[in-house]
C-alpha cells in the first residue's frame, strides 16, 4: 500500500483549509455587498408615532406579515379558528389584513362579482393554513390571545414552528445527503455552504410560503429514496414517510407532480411491493387531504387557479369596502403594477426567468454548477447514478417548460413582487445533489475551488439584497429599472 509522503499530506491539508477559506471570505463578502446594495432609510416606528401625533386614523403601519402572499394565507387560518369558516371577508377587512391574493364565489362555489354576492376566500391551496390552523387553534386555547390583538407574537411562534424547525431539519438531512453522495470533504463543505447560506429558502424563511415546506418535503423524499435505493432499507414505513413527503411536495407545488411521479416509478421498479403497499396510500391520503380541504372551502373539487374564465371567473369582482364599492386588484377595470401585467414575449420570459433580471443562474450562479454535475451524474458508469441523474434532469426541465412555457401572459410575472423566481426554489434539494459531483471535481484545483467561491459568494448577495421582506424586487432588476432599461409591456 503506497504511503502519502508528509509534503502531500501538507499539501492536501492546505488545499483543505484554504478552500474552507475561499467559501467563508466569499459568504462574508456575498453578504455584506447584498447588504450595501440594500440599505435604505425605512422607520415605520417613527412614522406611526409621528402619525399617531397628527391624529391621523390610519397611523398604524407597521405589520409583521410582509406580502399580499402571505397574509392571505394567514388570513385562512384566523378565519378557520376564529370563524369557523375559510371565508375571509371579516379578516381583511381589518385594518393591516388587506390582500389581493383572493378570490369571490358563492355557497355553491359560482362566480359571485357582484359587490353583495359571494364571499371573499384565499386563492391560495387550502392544505397548508389548514394545518397551521391547528397550531393556532392550540395557541388561542392556551392564551385567549388570537393573531388579530397579537400578531407579531403569535405570529413569529408560528413562523418557527412552520419554518424555522423544517429549515433546520432540512440542513440536517443534507448533511447526511452530502455526506452520502460526497468523495472529498472540500465538496461536502461547498454543498454544505450552499445549502444553508446561498439560497432563497433562507430568505423566505421569514413569510409563510408554499415555497419553503416544499424544499423540505422534497429534500426529505431524496434522503429516505436514497435509503431505499442506495441501503435497500425495504421496511414500510420508510415507504409510507417517502410516499408522504413526496406528496406533500405536490400539493405545495403544482410541477412537483413530476417529482412524485419520478420517485414513485423508481421506487416501483426498484422495489414493487412495499411501493404499492407504503408509498402509493401514503401519496393518496395527502391527496385526499388536500382535495377535501379544497371541497370544503371552496365546494367544488377544482383549485381557483381554475375558475379564470370568462363565465366562470373568480378573479374578476366588486367588493364593499369602506361603504364604497372598489374592483379586486385582478380586475380588468384595475390598474395592476408592471410586473403583474405579465410578459407579452415568452422569449424574453425565458431570458429573464434563466439568466435576466429574476434568472435562476444570474441571481444564483451556484447551479452553474449543478448543470455540469448533472453532465457528470448523467454519464457516470454506475447506473444507479445515471438514473438519479436522468430523475433530476427530467423534473428539472418539466419545471422549466411548465412555468416558462406554458403560462399565459398574466401569468408570465416571474413570481410578481419577489426577489427570485420562486416557483423553482423547491427543487435546491435536487440541485444540490447534482452540484455535488462538480464540487468534487473543483475540491481537487485551486482555481476551481476559487471560482466556485465566487459563484457562491454572487449566490450569497442576492440572497441577503432582500434585508427585510422577500416580497421585494431582485437586486438586477432594481439597477435595471433605475437605469431605464426594462421595457414596460402594454397596459391591459
Amino acid at each position: 500500500m503506497s504511503r502519502i509522503s508528509p509534503e502531500d499530506q501538507a499539501e492536501e491539508s492546505s488545499l483543505l483549509r484554504w478552500g474552507v477559506y475561499w467559501l467563508l471570505i466569499a459568504i462574508a463578502i456575498g453578504g455584506v455587498t447584498g447588504r450595501i446594495f440594500a440599505v435604505n432609510s425605512v422607520d415605520y416606528v417613527r412614522l406611526e408615532k409621528y402619525l399617531k401625533d397628527q391624529k391621523r386614523e390610519d397611523w398604524r403601519k407597521q405589520r409583521p406579515f410582509l406580502s399580499a402572499n402571505d397574509r392571505s394565507r394567514w388570513a385562512t387560518v384566523r378565519a378557520l379558528v376564529e370563524h369557523g369558516t375559510y371565508a375571509i371577508d371579516e379578516i381583511i377587512a381589518e385594518p393591516n389584513w388587506d390582500t389581493i391574493d383572493v378570490v369571490k364565489h358563492d355557497d355553491e362555489g359560482h362566480a359571485a362579482p357582484g359587490p353583495e354576492e359571494g364571499h371573499i376566500y384565499s386563492s391560495k391551496p387550502t392544505l397548508l393554513p389548514t394545518i397551521m390552523a391547528g397550531e393556532y387553534w392550540l395557541i388561542v386555547q392556551l392564551t385567549g390571545k388570537t393573531l388579530g390583538t397579537h400578531p407579531y407574537a403569535i405570529g413569529r411562534v408560528m413562523l418557527v414552528t412552520f419554518n424555522v424547525l423544517p429549515l433546520l431539519i432540512y440542513f440536517i438531512l443534507w448533511g447526511k445527503v452530502a455526506d452520502r453522495l460526497g468523495t472529498t470533504d472540500w465538496g461536502r463543505i461547498f454543498t454544505m455552504a450552499c445549502a444553508t447560506l446561498g439560497t432563497f429558502l433562507t430568505t423566505f424563511a421569514v413569510v409563510i410560503n408554499n415555497h419553503l415546506p416544499a424544499a423540505v418535503t422534497a429534500m426529505t423524499t431524496l434522503y429516505l429514496a436514497l435509503r431505499i435505493t442506495q441501503d435497500e432499507d425495504r421496511r414500510g414505513w420508510i415507504f409510507f414517510l417517502t410516499g408522504l413527503m413526496a406528496a406533500l411536495t405536490a400539493s405545495n407545488e403544482l410541477p412537483a407532480m413530476s417529482f412524485l411521479a419520478a420517485v414513485g416509478a423508481l421506487l416501483l421498479w426498484r422495489a414493487p411491493r412495499p411501493t404499492l403497499v407504503w408509498f402509493t396510500p401514503a401519496a393518496l391520503l395527502v391527496a385526499a387531504g388536500a382535495i377535501g380541504t379544497n371541497y370544503l372551502a371552496h365546494h367544488t373539487w377544482s383549485t381557483p387557479y381554475a375558475h379564470r374564465q370568462a363565465d366562470d371567473n373568480w378573479y374578476e369582482f366588486q367588493f364593499l369596502r369602506d361603504g364604497k364599492v372598489r374592483n379586486s386588484y385582478w380586475s380588468a377595470a384595475t390598474t395592476k403594477s408592471v410586473i403583474d401585467q405579465g410578459e407579452p414575449s415568452v422569449p424574453r420570459y425565458a431570458l429573464h426567468s434563466l439568466v435576466g433580471h429574476h434568472g435562476i443562474f444570474s441571481l444564483s450562479p451556484i447551479w452553474l454548477l449543478s448543470l455540469l454535475g448533472l453532465v457528470i451524474l448523467c454519464f457516470d458508469r454506475e447506473a444507479e447514478w445515471r438514473q438519479w441523474g436522468l430523475l433530476i434532469a427530467a423534473v428539472t426541465v418539466v419545471c422549466l417548460i411548465f412555468y416558462i412555457l406554458l403560462r399565459g401572459t398574466e401569468d408570465r410575472n416571474y413570481g410578481g413582487s419577489s426577489s427570485g423566481f420562486r416557483w423553482v426554489f423547491w427543487l435546491a434539494p435536487l440541485w444540490l445533489a447534482a452540484m455535488t459531483p462538480a464540487a468534487d471535481f473543483a475540491s481537487r484545483r485551486r482555481v476551481w475551488q476559487i471560482l466556485a467561491a465566487v459563484l457562491l459568494g454572487f449566490s450569497v448577495l442576492s440572497v441577503s439584497y432582500p434585508t427585510w421582506n422577500p416580497w421585494t424586487h431582485p437586486w438586477p432588476y432594481d439597477l435595471m429599472e433605475s437605469m431605464g432599461a426594462l421595457a414596460t409591456p402594454p397596459a391591459q
